[in-house]
């Protein structure tokens, strides 16, 4: 819970706040605006070191191999289920 008591003054205040301008630029300046916005974002990525990514690609490969395997005794065992539901059920793989 908040300490401070809410009394909906923050409400109109960011309701009486002036608004940044951005319907009324052209879209010139807002595609521009955009795209200054990427280049900072894209000048905040770090590379990550070869290690790094190694580990990173070692684990996706473990965890995709895991999720197959799960999926597939799934699979088998559904498939076996509903063959002896409603088949004749004699054989795991048939």
């Amino acid at each position: 819970m908040s300490n401070t008591a809410d009394d909906g003054s923050s409400k109109e205040s960011v309701a009486k706040a002036p608004r940044e301008g951005n319907e009324r630029r052209g879209l010139w300046a807002r595609f521009s605006l955009f795209l200054r916005q990427v280049i900072d974002e894209l000048g905040k990525v770090v590379t990550p070191t070869r290690s790094e990514l190694v580990n990173y690609t070692l684990v996706v490969l473990v965890f995709v191999i895991v999720m197959m395997t799960f999926v597939s005794v799934l699979d088998l065992l559904f498939g076996w289920g509903v063959s002896w539901v409603f088949g004749d059920g004699r054989s795991l793989f048939g």
